[in-house]
Order: C-alpha cells, then structure tokens, then sequence
C-alpha cells in the first residue's frame, strides 16, 4: 500500500474514460475510502464527436468541453503528464505543466490514456497539417478556411487564390467525412458573403486509403455517402494515400498533384506511445492487453479501456476486439469503475460485454447517415437527427447538454457566424509592435530612411525651382 493515509487510485488520462470512471468510482466509494487522483495535460475532456461541429461554427469550442475539476469536484486533478509508471514499487512518475518532475505513488492503477493521430513519414506533414483530436484543432480549422476565404477574396493573383481555396482531407473514415461534410457546409454558407469567391472556386478533396468511405456504417449507406459527398462537388479518391506535402503541394499516390492551402489529417488513430514506459503487456499494435474485466493481463491492481486498450468482445465472438470508438469508452468507462471499487473491497469482478447499437454520422446541415441496431438504415435529415439526438444525450453533465441544445436552437433563428479569429494565435502581437522598445538597429534604420526621404523631397523641390 502507499504512503499516504488511505489507498490511491490513480487515473492517468481525462478522456471518456478518465473521466467516466472517475465518476463512477467516486459515486459507488464510501466517503474517505480511498483518494481519486486524474492525471492529464488538459483541465478538461474533450468531446470528440462534435469537433466537426465546433470547426463549422454549429458549436461553441468551449461547450464540447468539460472541465475535469467542476465535473470531479471530490476527485484530485493534476494537470501534468504520466511518463512512466514502475508496477513493482507502484510509483508514477508526475510531469507537471511547470516545475520538476515528482514520484507519486498509488495502490491502484486505470490506464486511460486514450489515443494520438497515427501518421506516416509523409514529407512535409508535420510542417503542414492539420489534425481533429482536440477542441484548439477544430477553432484553427476554422479560423483558418475563413482566412483563406478573405485571402481569395482580396487578392489579384490567380495562384494565390488558387491554392487558398483548395481544401485536402487525408481519411475517410468517421472523422474525415464528417469533417469534409461540415466544413464544405460552412465554406458554401459563408461564400455568400464575398463578392469574388464563390463555390464552383473552391476545390475539396477527401483521399481515403480503402475501398470506400465510412465503414463503420457499413458498404451500403458507406456507398450513399461517397455519392452525396460527390454531388455537393467534392473530390473523393479511393485507394489512394498522399506521398508529399512539402511547401503545401499535395502529391498523391495515383498522380495527382495540387496546391493546397488547408491539408487536413484524419487517417486513424494509434494506442498513446508513452504506454511503452507503463511496464504494461502491450498487443502486436501497441494497446494494453487487457481481461474481459477489463483488468491488464496478469496484475490485479491495473485497469484499462478505450483507445488505449485491446478489449476482447464478447458480443461478437471468440478474437474479436471492441472497436475504438466513444460508444464502447462510455459504457466500459462505468464497467471499469465498478471492477475497480469491487477489486479495492476484494469482491469479483464483471465482465464487459456490450452489444453494438449502431452509429451515426453528420455530413453538415441536415444531412447524414445512421446505422441503428444494426438493421435500420437512415439517410438524410432523419439519420441528422438521430446524430444530433444521440449525441446530444451522450455529451457529459446536464450543463453541456444545455449550451449544446442552445446552440442548436439558435441556430434554427439565426445565420451561421462566418467571422475568422486567426489573431488568437498571436493576440500579444499588435500591442508588442506598439509597446516593445525600439532597438538601436531598428531607430538607425528608420534614420537612415527618413534621411533618404528628406533628400527625395528636397530633390524634387529644387527640380520643380529649376524647372519654373
């Protein structure tokens, strides 16, 4: 056991499951039977399937997130980063955001560390793309097409503008044609308010390494979608992967090359690297490898689910894994939470089996698809709804529900916001222009250059004496 007073329960990661199990195992604990402890570089969860929305503009960015210390008010938060854990004394070591790094120990352990963007050594990627895992991703996307619809608006040059309204999505997959789907919605929405761009001069592509788009609800509404995003005149390439980004040109596997201002990257996900440091038995792609109960291979003190976790699915037979997706995180998240107060109290542990109700994607206003128990096919508005309506309910704490209902309802009334905040990247710099010192460089310079002012001027004077 720890040091301290009475055992600790460290949950590295805020995520669904950070979060979710958090509350569980805060709701089902006796006052003062053990301390909760999250771990994350972030003060809040961020709810990943309305990233879209928020880069659209349907959403305000800060009603997709939850902050950990409001929502865990009985928990310990640290905002700071779990490099390594060592299983045989039981110590974490904690990163904080500032300062040096501390041990803390723990008696019990939940892994919820969720995952990062799977890239490939593309040259020019790092340099130039755009990735969809976080809230500060989706406010850049937008800010970022808005500006490039201000750029071809005001700009003469035909490469330029060009390249400025030519959009890439790297991924076909939920967060890629929902992405693509929303932000095409918004760019066409917001042409309207510019006298030189217009539609037809815009140019989206979505490249997609498989055979079709959108599997997860399955080949025949997967089918529908590439079509609908077609006929709103997007670009779709099928078995096909980006080799280049370099300087933003956009080289393709089949040949296509583009200059392209905005390259968007959704290709997948991966099991967060720094679990290599966990002391944890890792699977052939790098999850933790986990019992149906959602303990870790061999150790009784460890939990682990979600994207960071290979968990066999019992609803779909023998070697099969339970999909990375936030229908599973949820609802493992509560499972977790239970085995691990059972585990702390010394009583056996429930298996998580869970069986697939479905899913939904938004492809913008009023449009998507929706797969409902595994029968029901939705296209359209009515799968829209049934995205917005399930969502809705699955967003955390009766707060967000709230604001992200108020947004949808004022919405119904009122014109997308098509304003562009690019100055939030840098909001010092207009005031360090006005404020920084002068340096002696820059003072002799602006000498130098009035000096060569005042000659032109008394140059033309006296040109303009002789000349009368």
């Amino acid at each position: 056991m720890s040091t301290t007073e009475r055992p600790r329960i460290l949950v590295v990661g805020g995520g669904y499951v950070g979060l979710y199990a958090a509350r569980r195992i805060l709701k089902k604990m006796r006052f003062g039977e053990a301390t909760v402890t999250v771990v994350d570089p972030r003060s809040y969860m961020t709810y990943q399937p309305f990233l879209p929305e928020a880069a659209a503009g349907s959403i305000s960015p800060r009603h997709v997130v939850v902050p950990l210390r409001r929502v865990l008010p009985k928990a310990e938060v640290l905002t700071g980063r779990v490099t390594s854990v060592d299983q045989d004394r039981k110590v974490a070591v904690i990163e904080p955001i500032v300062g040096e790094a501390y041990e803390l120990p723990f008696d019990y352990l939940v892994v919820a560390l969720g995952a990062v963007s799977r890239t490939f050594p593309i040259p020019g990627l790092a340099e130039n793309g755009i990735g969809m895992k976080g809230v500060e991703e989706a406010v850049d996307l937008r800010n970022h097409v808005l500006e490039q619809l201000d750029l071809a608006d005001s700009t003469t040059d035909e490469e330029v503008r060009r390249k400025a309204l030519t959009f890439v999505f790297v991924g076909g997959g939920f967060a890629g044609a929902e992405t693509i789907g929303e932000v095409e919605d918004m760019a066409r929405d917001a042409c309207k308010y510019y006298t030189n761009v217009k539609r037809e001069d815009m140019r989206f592509i979505l490249v997609e390494a498989a055979n079709r788009i959108l599997p997860e609800v399955g080949p025949e509404l997967g089918k529908w979608g590439l079509e609908h995003l077609r006929e709103r005149g997007i670009e779709i390439y099928l078995e096909t992967s980006m080799t280049s980004a370099v300087d933003k040109h956009v080289v393709l596997a089949n040949g296509l090359e583009v200059d392209a201002s905005t390259i968007v990257w959704t290709a997948g996900v991966k099991p967060n690297p720094a679990l290599a440091n966990f002391g944890l038995p890792l699977g052939p792609r790098g999850h933790v490898d986990t019992a149906p109960t959602l303990q870790v291979q061999g150790m009784d003190h460890v939990w682990a689910a979600g994207d960071n976790a290979q968990v066999p699915d019992l609803a779909s037979g023998e070697g099969a894994w339970c999909p990375p997706n936030a229908q599973h995180a949820l609802r493992q998240a509560k499972v977790l939470g239970d085995n691990v107060v059972s585990g702390m109290r010394g009583f056996p542990q429930h298996e998580y089996r869970h069986k697939n109700m479905g899913a939904v994607a938004g492809l913008g206003l009023h449009k998507g698809v929706a797969l409902l128990f595994g029968k029901i096919k939705l296209r359209g508005r009515l799968a829209w709804y049934c995205h917005r309506g399930y969502h809705g309910m699955a967003v955390p704490t009766f707060n967000r529900k709230f604001r992200v209902l108020a947004d949808w309802t004022l919405a119904m009334f009122l014109k997308r916001d098509v304003v562009a905040l690019g100055a939030l990247e840098n909001p010092r710099e207009e005031f360090y222009g006005a404020a920084a010192p002068v340096t002696a460089a820059a003072a002799a310079k602006a000498k130098a250059k009035a000096a060569e002012q005042a000659v032109e001027v008394k140059s033309g004077e006296a040109e303009k004496a002789k000349a009368s």
